[in-house]
């Protein structure tokens, strides 16, 4: 078979060249060129010519026939929740995260215990040999009879591995480690893993095999590749956590087939990738009961309320520019809170460093969880305590008031069950009522500072007050 054509095509122009340039001469845009295969214009044709007679023809909505989609069922509450309750056949899924995150070892579990379970697997590794896999699956008591290895970077072998095997899940590790013989730019280029992409979406569409696609991540953080590979895929999660921690959230982005409101909690240990069926217990574990700067927070990874413990530092310093320091909390967010505890609750904080740590290495954006950070803040400054029974839900505007979060009962009734008494939320009516709860509604920042903060401050009479 002769080798298609390539053509380099501009990103912002769509002008078309038959070899590479640094700048593209039609709109001017340096290094915008990349690489694509040129379809032929008889096949173009054909292909439309063959569409006209096909039996796929366009049909009104309410003649469609819905036909019932059977999940194949994973082991596993966590993993099974953020699929949306199982493997849809046909799907191409792709996992990201950082190198460390755990990606490999968590699909060798799935594959591992969907051979065993559904059918077989085809596990292909661009990356480690098949001994090295075999090492690492028996560390983790993993050996299936179902469970096939192969290790290729041809993308082309590969494909036709899949045709011979019909296998029912095929794990890709990872998609910008293999290449395809017919683009001629190495593997991981632009065009290649467009191009892997494609060819495999279309064989998981032909033969109803499903497949994981194991994708790399840039420095900040996102897949890998071109934007289109989100796109292409039915699914895209994220494996996030600190690999410094024991913790990993894997988070649904995109989700065709389900809701991207969900997120899995897994612990990393030395025989693999362990379920956290119940979060909170886990981050509170060690927490520092009734120690100045600390707080418990409420926050709702997807439709699960989490309770994480909130940890702020205050330092005196000399420095013309002290340091604002945060582990799992946006700086502009810690930044715009110690602007409103000095200007609205009148604390001084113009000369202290202030450390701020999500405690268990998560990374938390919600905006519920600024009221528990701004009293962490506040606790440590005056040397007093927060009530250990108590959690804090809410969202601190400018002028210094509370404003009201989503889901306030569910993260009540969650906080109740774990043992917790009281609870500092916005005033809203009518306040939520949940049994052997105390709920407080206040308005503003300083009203819960007063209403959180126990016994007596240890900072100096020269103070400035409370600004309510």
């Amino acid at each position: 078979m002769a080798k298609q054509r390539t053509i380099f095509v501009c990103q912002q122009c769509d002008a078309q060249f038959p070899r590479w340039m640094g700048r593209c001469t039609e709109c001017g845009t340096w290094d915008s060129l990349v690489e694509q295969l040129s379809a032929k214009p008889n096949q173009a044709s054909a292909r439309v010519a063959r569409g006209t007679g096909s039996s796929n023809q366009p049909l009104a909505l309410p003649a469609i026939v819905m036909g019932d989609v059977e999940r194949l069922p994973v082991r596993g509450v966590e993993f099974g929740r953020v699929l949306g309750g199982g493997i849809v056949p046909g799907s191409v899924v792709l996992v990201g995260g950082e190198p460390g995150a755990g990606k490999s070892t968590l699909l060798l579990q799935v594959s591992a215990e969907f051979a065993q379970d559904v059918g077989s697997v085809l596990y292909i590794s661009a990356e480690e040999s098949q001994q090295q896999i075999k090492l690492r699956a028996t560390r983790l008591g993993l050996l299936p009879d179902e469970l096939y290895v192969l290790s290729e970077t041809s993308l082309d072998m590969a494909l036709a591995h899949i045709e011979k095997m019909r296998p029912r899940l095929v794990i890709v590790d990872s998609i910008q480690t293999v290449y395809s013989d017919d683009v001629t730019s190495a593997a991981g280029s632009v065009s290649q893993v467009r191009e892997g992409a494609l060819r495999l979406q279309r064989l998981a569409k032909e033969t109803g095999t499903s497949i994981f696609l194991v994708g790399h991540v840039t420095k900040e953080g996102a897949i890998a590749g071109p934007r289109v590979l989100e796109h292409i895929v039915d699914v895209v999660l994220y494996l996030e956590g600190d690999r410094f921690h024991q913790y990993r959230l894997l988070r649904g982005v995109k989700n065709r087939f389900g809701s991207t409101n969900e997120v899995g909690v897994f612990e990393m240990t030395q025989l693999g990738m362990n379920e956290v069926l119940n979060p909170s217990l886990v981050f509170l574990a060690e927490r520092s009961a009734g120690s100045p700067g600390s707080t418990v927070a409420v926050t709702l990874e997807g439709t699960r309320p989490l309770l994480i413990e909130v940890q702020a530092l205050t330092s005196h310093t000399a420095n013309a520019q002290p340091r604002r320091t945060a582990n799992g909390f946006d700086q502009n967010r810690l930044a715009m809170l110690i602007a409103v505890l000095s200007k609205r609750v009148g604390i001084p904080l113009f000369n202290q460093d202030i450390y701020v740590n999500i405690v268990g290495g998560l990374k938390v954006n919600e905006p519920a969880v600024d009221l528990a950070v701004a009293t962490a803040i506040a606790s440590s400054f005056r040397n007093q305590r927060v009530d250990p029974q108590m959690v804090m839900v809410g969202e601190i505007g400018l002028s210094g008031e509370l404003r009201s979060v989503s889901q306030l009962e569910r993260r009540l009734n969650e906080s109740a069950k774990l043992g917790f008494t009281r609870g500092i939320v916005p005033h809203i009516e009518p306040l939520p009522q949940v049994g052997g709860f105390e709920t407080l509604g206040v308005r503003s920042l300083s009203e819960a500072v007063r209403g959180a903060l126990v016994g007596a401050p240890s900072r100096s009479p020269g103070e400035p007050p409370e600004d309510d």
